[in-house]
């Protein structure tokens, strides 16, 4: 164990060895870590420090070998983890490489080069969706580029080159598979389908609102939508006393049926939601999920489900209808988001409902009220909170929204199973 006066000199010694570093003096800074690490031989920053020499100079087994004491000792640092990346893809393990750069956008999802780095390696495989993909993410969260030094500069000039190509390979698949569908005469849903495709496949901008994945054009930016405006409304109202007594059964008797609605897939970033992932301060118990009933859950709920059937849910393969009860905890807060696509509108049916809970979207900010519809196009800006000491508790299901005609429906239908089938029923595509 570390006397304190070890421990104080090692942290000496550290916070010398950066300031030489940061002077351009690496000549020192290597001395100085050399020192440390004869009093702390598994210092995570030193190890990484000679781990990047190593990498520098071509010795990519030594760096290798360095990088991985310095996480098995500080396994939450992500620039070790990086760093034992491109050793790795320079001795050819691509998988480890992999492996390795997952654990670091884990640890920081907003860093681009790493997403960078993982798109490199795709494109050296031969992977060359997932490369896009990946150079995607990485273009989404590159700083302002004229602050970047000109070799980066070109690299993600080519990555726009790959994300483009790619997106026009898509718009030529998803052709190919909405011919069947396609309706022979032109009519303005079509138009507006097509400018959606469009947009979707990279070759047209698109404004607010915004959607993550597969916007529409042509719709009205309306954030609240008024509940009045649906005839299947009153039926799903009428029922919010049987679907809070159903529910009540469900606290009471299989709560364990509720899991963490936030689980981010392991090596995709976690970003605003890292505090809810895998946490059932944000718990879903669901009824639909991935376009499937769940079979024990639905047969506790029947009315629910009768309820839910009044409504025009969505339908994708795979991936909706979705419902479930959300329940958020005391004191738990959902950060802003956009939802994937605005073919649809979100719906919440309020069942248990405290004081100082409510949801914005855009610009509007709204209380639940039990037994009240709230009906709204997720692809707004949007958050909710539970600021009480008490549950808060809403039905939460989707439907297609109300101003796309059924040939639109089927062609958006068909256009999101071919994105699915298009990058693999695993790919981060969001909730389409």
């Amino acid at each position: 164990m570390l006397t304190n006066v070890t421990a104080d000199r090692i942290r000496a010694l550290a916070e010398q060895a950066n300031r030489l570093a940061q002077q351009g003096n690496q000549a020192a800074s290597r001395s100085v870590w050399e020192q440390l690490l004869a009093l702390s031989p598994e210092h995570a920053l030193g190890l990484n420090y000679l781990g990047q020499e190593a990498l520098l100079r071509g010795d990519f087994g030594i760096a290798r070998d360095l990088l991985q004491r310095a996480i098995t000792n500080e396994p939450s640092f992500a620039l070790a983890h990086a760093n034992l990346a491109r050793a790795k893809r320079h001795l050819g393990d691509s998988v480890g490489a992999l492996t390795a750069l997952d654990s670091a956008l884990k640890l920081e999802p907003q860093a681009f080069p790493a997403h960078l780095e993982k798109a490199f390696i795709f494109e050296e495989l031969g992977q060359e969706r997932n490369a896009a993909l990946a150079y995607e993410r990485a273009l989404r969260l590159v700083p302002g580029q004229a602050t970047l030094p000109a070799g980066l500069q070109a690299q993600l000039a080519h990555a726009q080159r790959i994300v483009a190509e790619n997106k026009n390979q898509l718009s030529r698949f998803l052709d190919e598979r909405l011919k069947e569908v396609r309706p022979k005469q032109d009519s303005r849903g079509m138009s507006r389908f097509d400018e959606s495709l469009q947009i979707a496949t990279g070759q047209k901008p698109f404004f607010q609102p915004r959607p993550l994945m597969f916007p529409i054009t042509g719709l009205p930016n309306i954030a609240f939508f008024d509940r009045q405006d649906f005839a299947w409304a009153a039926s799903v109202e009428a029922a919010s006393h049987d679907i809070r007594q159903e529910l009540d059964g469900v606290i009471a008797d299989d709560a364990a049926g509720f899991v963490p609605y936030v689980q981010t897939a392991d090596g995709e970033p976690v970003g605003q939601f890292a505090p809810l992932d895998r946490k059932l301060d944000w718990g879903a118990y669901f009824l639909w999920q991935h376009g499937q009933p769940l079979l024990e859950h639905a047969a506790r709920c029947p009315k629910t489900m009768a309820a839910l059937a009044h409504a025009p849910q969505a339908e994708v393969s795979r991936r909706a209808p979705a419902a479930f009860f959300s329940a958020l905890k005391p004191h738990t807060h959902i950060p802003p988001h956009n939802g994937a696509t605005n073919c649809r509108l979100t719906v919440h049916l309020p069942l248990i409902i405290p004081e100082h809970c409510a949801i914005r979207v855009g610009n509007h900010v709204r209380p639940w009220t039990p037994g009240e519809l709230l009906i709204f196009d997720d692809t707004m800006e949007h958050e909710a909170w539970n600021r009480s000491d008490h549950l808060r508790v809403v039905l939460i299901f989707d439907i297609w929204h109300p101003l796309l005609s059924k040939v639109e429906r089927i062609m958006v239908k068909t256009a999101l199973e071919g994105m699915i089938a298009y990058y693999g029923e695993s790919a981060s595509l969001g909730e389409l």
